[in-house]
C-alpha cells in the first residue's frame, strides 16, 4: 500500500508540474490529486519537495524514454519523430494546451539551492537523446549526425510544445515535426 502511495504521489506531482511548474505545485495538490492519504508525503519524501521533484523528474523521463525505444526499434527514422512527438500531441490536446514537460517545467525554474534537479532533468533529455540517435543510427545515419539530430529533434519538440501552449493550437508541433521527419529522412539517405 505504501509504495503504491509513493508512486502516485510521484505521477501526480509529473502531472501537476506539467501544468503548474515547480514553484506552483505544492504537497497538499500532489495529495489532493494522487489521493494519498495526507501524512504520507513525508514518511516518502523525507527529503521535501525537492526530492518528490527529482523523482518525478525520473519517471516523467523514463516514461517518455520507454515510448520512444519502442518506435525507434523499427528501424526507420521518421518513426524515431514520430515517436517523441505522439505524447507531447496527446498531452496537448488532452489538457486543451494547459500541459506541456514536467522536465522543461522543473528546469526553467532556478534551482540554484537544489542541483540535483538540474542534473535529473539533463540526464532525462540526455536519455531521450541519446535513444533517438540510437534509433537513427539503426535507420543509417551516422553516429555524429545522429546525435546532432537528436538533439535538435528534442529542442525543436519541447520548442515547438512551448508555442503550441501560447497559441492554443497544433500548428507550431505540425510544421517543426515535418521539417524534422524530413530532416531524419535525408540523414539516412
Amino acid at each position: 500500500m505504501g509504495t503504491d502511495s509513493r508512486e502516485r504521489m510521484v505521477r501526480s506531482a509529473a502531472y501537476l508540474f506539467r501544468e503548474r511548474g515547480y514553484s506552483g505545485t505544492g504537497f497538499r495538490d500532489v495529495i489532493a490529486h494522487s489521493g494519498a492519504p495526507r501524512g504520507s508525503i513525508y514518511h516518502h519524501f523525507p527529503g521535501g519537495k525537492v526530492q518528490l521533484a527529482e523523482e518525478a523528474v525520473h519517471y516523467a523521463g523514463e516514461f517518455l524514454n520507454s515510448g520512444i525505444q519502442v518506435a525507434v526499434e523499427s528501424g526507420d527514422a521518421a518513426s524515431a519523430v514520430d515517436a517523441f512527438v505522439g505524447w507531447w500531441r496527446g498531452v496537448l490536446v488532452k489538457s486543451e494546451f494547459r500541459a506541456g514537460c514536467p522536465v522543461v517545467a522543473v528546469t526553467v525554474e532556478s534551482h540554484e539551492d537544489a542541483p540535483q534537479l538540474i542534473k535529473a532533468a539533463a540526464e532525462a533529455f540526455t536519455r531521450w537523446q541519446d535513444t533517438l540517435a540510437t534509433g537513427l543510427e539503426n535507420a543509417g545515419a551516422s553516429p555524429a549526425r545522429a546525435a546532432r539530430l537528436a538533439t535538435l529533434i528534442v529542442s525543436a519538440v519541447e520548442g515547438a510544445t512551448i508555442l503550441c501552449r501560447a497559441e492554443r493550437d497544433l500548428r507550431p508541433l505540425d510544421a517543426v515535426v515535418a521539417e524534422l521527419k524530413e530532416l531524419a529522412r535525408t540523414a539516412v539517405d
